[in-house]
């Protein structure tokens, strides 16, 4: 039977008018109220990361790598893996601190289709749930939408509530769930997809900005508003397990 579609009419995308791909990460520092971002090295970072890490093993449960029970171990896994151009590293310092608490890196960077993923996201237990952690993460996607890439993802093991929880709460919509998309650490991970695009960029920076606001939290640090809730009218989808 010959193919009854005209190819004429075949159904295709809009067009990306004046489409450039965006620039990879250059390493330029990132620097917020509360979180200040730069490029990881074993020399200025790892000693002062491992102090936030260590007899902590539980933030390793999710990672392909780690725990690291020494100091020496984790400067060489940071000195094989930072200043790579994918995944490119940052360490997050916590400005309320003046500490570095954590990491996270851009990868499978991909100018030519307008693709970035944000991953190896690890706060230590000092840099959670603070506004350095949040804004963290707000200093990342604005780098990403800014210099204009169309896509900004985030990837997860399925069974990473607290993770699921996070991507939707920074306003990233849910797409599904991988199954058996890799085996890590001897073990099978699903992997549950989050992503946030460029038109819903400027209401997602307008939330951000509106939650990090000093007039946002009372005098005990406490929030007012929640930044789920200013998110959650942008998403486009939500993650039906939480």
């Amino acid at each position: 039977m010959k193919n009854s579609i005209d190819p004429q009419s075949a159904p295709l995308g809009a067009p990306v008018k004046g489409w450039t791909p965006p620039p990879v990460p250059d390493g330029a520092l990132l620097r917020g109220h509360y979180a200040e971002l730069a490029p990881l090295t074993a020399e200025d970072h790892a000693a002062l990361l491992y102090r936030a890490y260590v007899g902590q093993d539980q933030v390793w449960d999710y990672m392909p790598y780690g725990p690291f029970h020494s100091a020496a171990l984790y400067h060489r896994w940071v000195r094989d893996h930072a200043g790579q151009p994918d995944p490119f590293f940052y360490a997050i310092r916590n400005l309320e601190s003046a500490k570095w608490e954590g990491v996270a890196s851009f990868l499978r960077i991909k100018p030519e289709a307008g693709s970035i993923e944000v991953g190896h996201i690890n706060y230590s237990p000092a840099l959670q749930k603070t506004r350095a952690a949040t804004e963290a993460m707000y200093l990342m996607m604005r780098w990403a939408f800014d210099v204009g890439y169309r896509r900004y993802e985030w990837k997860c093991n399925a069974l990473n509530a607290a993770s699921r929880r996070a991507a939707q709460r920074l306003g990233l919509s849910f797409e599904g769930v991988f199954r058996q998309a890799a085996v890590v650490k001897g073990r099978n991970r699903d992997t549950a997809w989050f992503a946030a695009i460029d038109s819903e960029w400027p209401a997602l920076r307008e939330a951000f900005e509106a939650w990090l606001s000093p007039a946002n939290f009372d005098e005990e640090g406490r929030q007012l508003e929640r930044l789920g809730d200013l998110t959650g009218l942008v998403r486009a989808a939500s993650d039906p397990t939480l």
